[in-house]
């Protein structure tokens, strides 16, 4: 017998266990609270900044959506339900819109446990969905995306198909029509909530169809909950659905003769109406990105050849499997028994198999990318509840079989408790990065562009409340290009006049109801262009004439995108026609060097020879061109000094304010980000230095 002994549990023992598994939840997400608390540089407003990139996006539609307006084209999210919630509860608690968006993950993510625990209880296994809540709520992948200050759509992107299974699991277990509208319901406000769970839901709806046609095809109310599941995902307005799954529940409560013969009629209507406003468009548009990319595959489809950026993004690329283990369950070990006691409880429990979706989507993460391990972690968790119930049943003395219950649930517990204790993120900016961008927000209008890299998009429009060209999900190969191509620039004027070129056909791209193109391409055919390199060789021409300037534009360079310059500049280091392979170049960064006396080690098996004035990297030995030392003054003031050594070879620049050595080719030495962040050097008729930090420094765009 796989069934466990049934467990009646009171309404009273329910909230208790709820209360207990959300506290434990929510405590355990303060620790990074009080690790961080202790660093003022990370500190805002008096409040701890996030974690997350990605935050800033929703921060900004819910500042808005506060405000009362926002810019047209600024991109910013006030249609999101995340800002929209966010923005609601701004207005109705006593705190700070910083210390919200801080710990709105911890408190909402957290509400996992509730569909655990009910889903326990609807199957009489009360103990197994607390003991799942438990394991499932701090579970590593989960905590990561739901942890304090990770504010991000992850909160309730899994509480709410949690949700669904308990709605779904309660109606197969009891069949009858009251259960049929917390399905819709559940899977409405998951729509809501984030429209890409279209694809998850479109699967959970085969799966009944499927399962009902093969093993109980005479079972109507299977087909009944098929139809509240379509109703549920199509795309139009949540009140909608809910007022169309009501509307149909009344008819087969009161008009139960008349709703058999409408039934498949109406069956069809919904199919049409699920087609007709999109059907599986979307689900085809996210399978494109996640699971048609690998590591050889750097380019997109397009009339002209760019680099393709999900090569480096980390979590859609392919994990190892204890990685992808321990992210689900915590510990190797503990996963293989989940899987183990999940398996069991699919045959003991039939309900669970509506589970198999978030299970497979979970598990689609061994070779579509580590972000999707967080799917399969509640249902994990209670097949490991499963199994150790299931194990320790058999102990005939109740208070050694609660023993072994707590022993080993703690035992599951440890490893995702000392995960917990090592995982310390760090804030997306400091406050001196924070600060750069206050003060710009002062001297930029809100119409302005400020070009950097994509990583930064996202609080730069938030800090700032400016436009910009790219962002955090704004960062295809057509504005990628160029981006990296100004950072990356070998002259001033290259890089000035690409400023000017596509901050205004940016704006006018917007406009132009006509517009086929993607947004450089679009700027190449305006200017009259057939082959990009003509175009670029162009751009290098002082007399370049540029469009009439409707905004400003500002250059932020960080210093924190030294470590990421070398992935900047492939997006820009190639070829757009795809016929020839441009050379590769060398950067390489010390965040610390060791002097020998003999020699300054730089790590990774490279080190500056003094007395030959050369480089030693592995068995090559290289000139050094130049040595720069470069630092400030107690006025803050940039102060360079420089050695030269040959004709040739590679420039070292000593970045002693930051204790930091730089290697570099000429390529690097040359590019924009260079010469203006590291050594302050510009073109006086293209740029004006606005903020001169040395986290950060701005320059304004003279064209």
């Amino acid at each position: 017998m796989l069934k466990l002994r049934e467990e009646r549990t009171s309404l009273t023992t329910l909230l208790i266990l709820v209360t207990l598994a959300y506290l434990f939840s929510v405590s355990l997400r303060f620790i990074w609270v009080n690790e961080f608390n202790a660093q003022p540089q990370v500190h805002w407003n008096n409040e701890l900044m996030i974690s997350n990139n990605d935050g800033y996006y929703y921060a900004e539609g819910a500042r808005d959506i506060l405000q009362g307006h926002h810019e047209k084209n600024d991109l910013s999210p006030i249609d999101t339900a995340m800002s929209q919630l966010t923005a609601v509860l701004a207005k109705i608690l006593p705190i700070s819109f910083e210390t919200l968006i801080l710990y709105m993950p911890s408190f909402l993510g957290s509400l996992i446990v509730i569909p655990l625990i009910l889903i326990g209880r609807a199957l009489n296994q009360t103990t197994m969905g607390f003991i799942a809540a438990l394991i499932g709520s701090i579970a590593n992948s989960y905590y990561n995306r739901t942890m304090s200050g990770y504010y991000d759509t992850d909160m309730l992107n899994i509480v709410f198909p949690v949700l669904e299974m308990y709605s779904l699991i309660l109606a197969l277990t009891h069949q009858r029509n009251r259960y049929l509208i917390p399905i819709t319901i559940s899977i409405a406000l998951y729509q809501w909530w984030y429209p890409q769970a279209y694809a998850l839901d479109t699967a959970l709806l085969l799966m009944i169809l499927g399962y009902t046609i093969i093993f109980d095809r005479k079972n109507i109310y299977f087909y009944k909950i098929a139809l509240f599941i379509l109703i549920g995902i199509l795309a139009v307005p949540i009140v909608a659905k809910i007022g169309l799954a009501v509307l149909i529940f009344a008819l087969f409560h009161f008009k139960k003769e008349l709703s058999i013969k409408l039934f498949w009629p109406l069956f069809a209507v919904i199919i049409g109406i699920y087609f007709f406003t999109g059907g599986i468009d979307p689900i085809w548009f996210h399978i494109k990105i996640y699971f048609f990319t690998n590591g050889s595959e750097n380019t997109i489809a397009s009339s002209l050849h760019y680099y393709n950026v999900m090569s480096t993004v980390r979590e859609a690329g392919q994990i190892p499997f204890t990685v992808f283990a321990e992210r689900i369950s915590g510990h190797t070990i503990t996963f293989i028994l989940a899987c183990i006691g999940y398996g069991m409880a699919l045959i003991a429990y039939r309900p669970l198999l509506v589970t198999l979706p978030l299970v497979g989507l979970g598990f689609i993460a061994m070779f579509a990318g580590l972000r999707f391990t967080i799917y399969a972690v509640p249902m994990m968790a209670i097949g490991f509840a499963y199994l150790l119930l299931w194990t320790t049943q058999r102990i005939k003395k109740s208070w050694l079989r609660y023993l072994s219950l707590f022993i080993f649930t703690l035992a599951a517990l440890y490893p995702n408790y000392t995960h917990i204790r090592e995982y310390m993120t760090p804030t997306v900016f400091i406050d001196q990065e924070v600060l750069v961008l206050d003060e710009l927000r002062k001297i930029a209008a809100r119409e302005d562009y400020v070009i950097s890299w994509w990583d930064y998009g996202y609080p730069i429009r938030y800090y700032a409340d400016v436009k910009t060209w790219v962002d955090g999900g704004k960062h295809s190969g057509d504005v990628n290009f160029p981006t990296a191509f100004v950072l990356t620039a070998q002259d001033s004027a290259s890089a000035a006049h690409m400023m000017r070129l596509y901050t205004e056909y940016t704006e006018q791209g917007f406009n132009d109801k006509n517009k086929t193109a993607n947004d450089f391409e679009y700027m190449l055919s305006k200017e009259g262009f057939r082959d990009p390199n003509d175009f670029i060789n162009a751009l290098s021409l002082p007399e370049y004439k540029t469009p009439q300037k409707s905004r400003d534009a500002f250059l932020f360079l960080p210093l924190r995108m030294l470590d990421i310059f070398p992935t900047v500049s492939l997006f820009s280091n190639l070829d757009l026609n795809g016929t020839e392979k441009k050379p590769s170049h060398f950067f390489f960064v010390s965040h610390g060097g060791q002097d020998t006396g003999a020699s300054i080690e730089l790590g990774q098996g490279v080190s500056i020879i003094k007395a030959t004035s050369t480089l030693k990297m592995g068995a090559q030995s290289m000139p050094i061109k130049a040595f720069y030392q470069v630092g400030y003054d107690p006025n803050k003031k940039l102060q360079i000094n420089r050695q030269n050594f040959a004709s040739d070879g590679l420039t070292v620049i000593y970045m002693a304010s930051y204790g930091q050595f730089l290697v570099m080719d000429d390529y690097f030495f040359n590019s924009t980000y260079i010469q203006m962040f590291v050594l302050e050097q510009y073109d006086r008729n293209l740029f004006q230095p606005v903020i001169l930090s040395p986290m950060a420094k701005i320059y304004k765009l003279k064209i």
